[in-house]
């Protein structure tokens, strides 16, 4: 028997042992594949892939399951997914009215469309001309349930399914050529080009069936949505008085005074006080109040709990750090050159890694310890590292000076809300006066005016009251003007005394001679004592001495060079960036002698805070042609 080199599969020069006449072996391994039996050769070698043929084949049942999507048996059950990669053997499909034969393997596959949304209509196009609407429908029929055929006179017709997964069946059958019975006429064949086709119909049906899924996936979400909502929250109840003593017991109790507070709000809110309220709205206002104690030592608290926190983070991270140091040291001492030659390449290479990555975090925890410390830094003012004696003696002075501002304002605010009252029980009084003297103005005209209304008279002792009250709160503004003047000149004053003893200290390290020193002794001693003549200097002398003056030929150099340098910095400068620029010139002069310079011609220099929050500096600028103009 001659071997079949066309064929799936190689039988060889071998007999068969069951005699069966085997022809063209790919026709067989065909017919056998659409049986649903696994062609073998002879020698037990199969003809097709396992991916072809479905294990549906159980020799003890003898039941062979169709593989063929176009059979019969199939239904609507979809075929079989098809790996991509593995080529589809079409074979030829037997009609009662024609037969169609599939395309050559070795052509590619016809090309289709997009598939449009919800498609449930094929073009078929390539029909012979014979061909007929029952033709068309015997072929299609397989695919499943055909609910109109639409055919035009140009060998072309539109095929519209019930379901979508049918068109995938009618598309399998693209590339097949028609033949009507066993003529060879060419009107009676032709090459079926099948694709999918846009409907208006299967278009509408599926936003329709989108706008459902859309309706049903919006009243889920609502349904989640009530699920997870919160309940409502209670009515608040009406007032009365039995409902006012239990809301005045709730807020009392810690545990019950935010429900409390939200229906004293809403009662207060809504104008249940009135005259006869007020005195049960008073006593739930002071029981509220007596609350803020609480709150703040709770929030004190908790200001410690957080303050120890960070001093339990701050000291953790320095432990760290500390063992990243011991750990970089043990690197150090690694990679001398004792101990570095008889590593490896590789463990040099390992060792040289972990030095660096070490190195990088020891870096990053140092920068936050130094932020940390950096916050803590920024909470202490300029004026508390300078010197602590002035800044006691300044909290000393504001908290005297807060204390009778604060005084001062709550017996003001005291005696205007008294002023309030008094107006508004004048006014009811007024009121009543009216509403009583109405009915009685017949008799008032029969009976002489012997005597005047009682109410006139408490009138009188009201508007009297009034206008004492008005002449307290007046005297009172008076001496609230005359404590802010004289805080005023105290401040001035003690500017003042913080310039001399800055000019002192100055003449102290200069150290030019004896005499100057114990000048600079006497008066040191004198302004300790607080015995400094100076403190009763006129403003224009204490001006006179502020603006200053020239005392050598350095200061002079360093004055024009702030100028220039000042001026040439139009949004100014701070101070460490000019004591770097002149610290080129003169390497001997300090950052503190610039600032005393500078502090002592205000009429040149002034310094202005610049930037928010962290970055937030103090810079001076040059303003002596301000000065100069306004002169």
């Amino acid at each position: 028997m001659a071997s079949a080199a066309d064929g799936p599969g190689n039988l060889g020069a071998e007999q068969n042992p069951l005699s069966v006449p085997v022809a063209d072996h790919g026709a067989w391994a065909t017919a056998m594949n659409n049986l649903g039996i696994m062609p073998v050769g002879i020698s037990g070698q199969q003809l097709v892939s396992e991916s072809l043929c479905i294990p549906r084949f159980d020799p003890g049942l003898s039941l062979i399951g169709p593989i063929n999507p176009m059979m019969g048996g199939i239904g609507l059950v979809p075929p079989p997914p098809i790996p991509p990669d593995v080529p589809v053997i079409k074979e030829i499909i037997h009609c009662k009215s024609c037969t169609l034969f599939p395309q050559n393997p070795n052509l590619p596959p016809p090309s289709t469309r997009e598939r449009p949304p919800g498609c449930k209509t094929v073009f078929v196009g390539g029909l012979p001309e014979n061909a007929t609407e029952d033709i068309i429908r015997e072929v299609f029929d397989q695919c499943g349930e055909i609910i109109a055929i639409r055919k035009s006179k140009k060998n072309f017709c539109h095929i519209r399914f019930s379901e979508e997964f049918m068109i995938d069946k009618a598309i399998y059958l693209s590339g097949y050529r028609m033949r009507i019975g066993s003529s060879t006429d060419k009107k009676d064949s032709g090459r079926i080009h099948v694709d999918f086709a846009q409907a208006r119909d299967d278009l509408y049906e599926w936003e329709c069936k989108q706008r459902l899924l859309a309706r049903e996936e919006r009243h889920r979400r609502k349904i989640h949505e009530d699920c997870l909502r919160p309940p409502s929250p209670p009515p608040i109840v009406h007032y009365s008085e039995h409902e006012a003593a239990l809301l005045a017991e709730k807020l009392k109790d810690d545990n019950k005074f935010s429900e409390a507070t939200a229906v004293l709000f809403t009662w207060i809110d809504r104008g249940e006080v009135n005259r006869r309220t007020a005195n049960h709205f008073y006593s739930m206002v002071q029981s509220a109040n007596s609350h803020v104690r609480r709150l703040m030592s709770e929030k004190a608290l908790h200001e410690e709990e957080m303050e120890r926190a960070k001093e339990i983070f701050k000291n953790a991270l320095v432990a760290i750090l500390t063992q990243f140091e011991q750990i970089t040291a043990i690197f150090t001492a690694a990679t001398r050159q004792k101990a570095w030659d008889h590593f490896s390449k590789a463990q040099r290479k390992n060792i040289d890694i972990w030095r660096k990555q070490c190195e990088e975090l020891r870096n990053a925890h140092s920068e936050e310890i130094m932020g940390i410390r950096r916050e803590e830094e920024m909470e202490m003012s300029d004026d508390d590292l300078d010197d602590i004696p002035n800044k006691r003696m300044r909290m000393e002075e504001n908290g005297v000076c807060d204390q009778t501002q604060a005084s001062l304002k709550e017996e003001n605010d005291s005696l205007r809300w008294q002023l309030d009252v008094y107006r508004n029980e004048v006014e009811l009084l007024k009121k009543e006066q009216g509403r009583v003297g109405r009915p009685d103005d017949d008799h008032a005209h029969t009976q002489p005016h012997t005597h005047a209304h009682p109410a006139e008279a408490q009138i009188q002792l009201l508007q009297q009251s009034m206008h004492n009250m008005q002449q307290e709160l007046l005297s009172l503004q008076e001496k609230l003007s005359s404590k802010e003047t004289e805080l005023e000149q105290a401040r001035e004053e003690h500017h003042y005394l913080e310039m001399e003893v800055l000019s002192l200290r100055e003449k102290l390290l200069s150290g030019k001679g004896e005499s100057v020193d114990g000048t600079n002794g006497e008066l040191h001693e004198k302004s300790v004592n607080g015995c400094v003549p100076s403190l009763y200097l006129s403003r224009d002398r204490r001006s006179e001495f502020m603006r200053g003056g020239v005392a050598s030929e350095k200061e002079a150099l360093l004055l024009g060079i702030i100028s220039t340098f000042l001026h040439v910095h139009p949004f100014g400068a701070n101070l460490e960036y000019l004591w770097s620029y002149i610290q080129r010139l003169d390497s001997k002069v300090s950052a503190g002698e610039l600032e005393r310079l500078m502090v002592r011609l205000p009429s040149m220099f002034r310094q202005e805070l610049s930037g928010v929050g962290a970055t937030l500096e103090k810079r001076w600028k040059f303003c002596g042609f301000d000065s100069l103009g306004s002169a």
